[in-house]
């Protein structure tokens, strides 16, 4: 069933709906690394001399150099773990939006969604940017440092964080936030299932960035199924 419900989320991505989030999502998450390593960069530099001076070497002029390009491959390595998290933020803003182009495709004749004020989806916004952020550089400096032993623990640990968040936003839309957490925690083994199903590809450099949009279709047809259990 949890598999029927990303395939269906998978066949409407071409949905006008779904590509306008898509691409903002992109766009805004793209904009923001970018910036972060700018100012990583300028960071760096302003602590780091234009010179020095070694034992037997002499003077040397290009670490500031060397060190700026280390960070920003570090940046392009981190980010396969860093562009879900963001990219999940901005999508959060949008997440309306994706849901309701499933609703009026496969469920129509339901009453409109009451809106969730933008002060309650900032706030959520930020609260799993912050806590997908520390998991996922915690969890990505394990993955690195054990060559990739330890993926099962990135998977099973974003699958948590994903379905938990993407299950409460989704379900929030209908029953209010005391509704979807109830529900949530009935459905808690296959809300993480899910979860998990949607962070397998999050290791997969540019599929990766469907994963937001993919997340919030598939929990608004998992909400649906498991709400008329």
């Amino acid at each position: 069933m949890i598999l029927s419900d990303f395939q269906r989320a998978v066949a409407q991505l071409p949905d006008g709906r779904f590509q306008k989030v898509l691409w903002l999502g992109i766009g805004l998450t793209l904009a923001l690394l970018f910036a972060a390593t700018v100012v990583a960069v300028t960071v760096l530099g302003w602590f780091l001399p234009d010179t020095v001076t070694l034992p037997w070497i002499g003077t040397v002029a290009w670490i500031d150099n060397v060190l700026s390009g280390a960070v920003i491959l570090a940046m392009l390595v981190m980010s396969v773990f860093l562009m879900v998290p963001v990219a999940s933020m901005f999508t959060g803003f949008f997440l309306d939006e994706v849901a309701a182009a499933v609703e009026d495709k496969h469920y129509p004749g339901l009453p409109p969604a009451p809106s969730v004020g933008f002060g309650e989806v900032l706030r959520d916004s930020i609260g799993f940017l912050g806590v997908m952020l520390g998991v996922n550089i915690l969890v990505g400096l394990l993955v690195l440092i054990s060559l990739g032993t330890l993926m099962p623990l990135f998977w099973l640990a974003n699958g948590y964080l994903l379905g938990r968040e993407y299950f409460q936003m989704v379900a929030m839309r209908r029953l209010g936030r005391r509704g979807a957490s109830e529900l949530r925690r009935k459905h808690f083994l296959t809300v993480w299932i899910a979860g998990t199903l949607m962070a397998v590809p999050l290791t997969v450099p540019v599929i990766n960035l469907l994963i937001p949009i993919l997340g919030v279709a598939t929990f608004t047809h998992l909400y649906h199924r498991v709400s008329r259990l």
